[in-house]
């Protein structure tokens, strides 16, 4: 019986994950930055310019947004550690998106690393 551990790793196989030093080059030149940790992590922080599509819900929202839906765009993921996101890109590939890419180590290797990261605001309400 496959492990958690034993998908990552098949899955890390099977995509390309890109180093942290890569990352940013990246996401510059990527259509879209996806985050597919769940709305608390996403809430504590994230990446600038990141767009928030758990990976629980990832084949539904790839599928019923327009926006995502072209195989063509050019895709960067991330979650906690890189797991998440490995397996998000292999599921994406499948789906036939062609230029798909994990960044090694996730969010919590770009926080150590001292990158940017951004806070959504919540209201004020006194």
């Amino acid at each position: 019986m496959k492990t958690a551990h034993d998908l990552v790793s098949q899955a890390k196989t099977d995509i390309r994950e890109i180093a942290l030093q890569e990352a940013e080059a990246a996401i510059q030149q990527a259509d879209v930055l996806i985050d597919v940790r769940e709305a608390d992590e996403f809430a504590a922080g994230h990446l600038p310019g990141a767009v928030l599509v758990p990976r629980g819900l990832l084949e539904f929202k790839l599928s019923g947004t327009p926006a995502l839906s072209s195989r063509d765009l050019k895709v960067v993921l991330y979650c906690k550690t890189s797991g998440r996101a490995a397996l998000a890109a292999q599921t994406m590939q499948s789906m036939g998106y062609l230029n798909v890419s994990s960044i090694a180590g996730g969010f919590d290797a770009w926080v150590a690393a001292g990158k940017l990261m951004v806070k959504p605001e919540q209201p004020s309400f006194e």
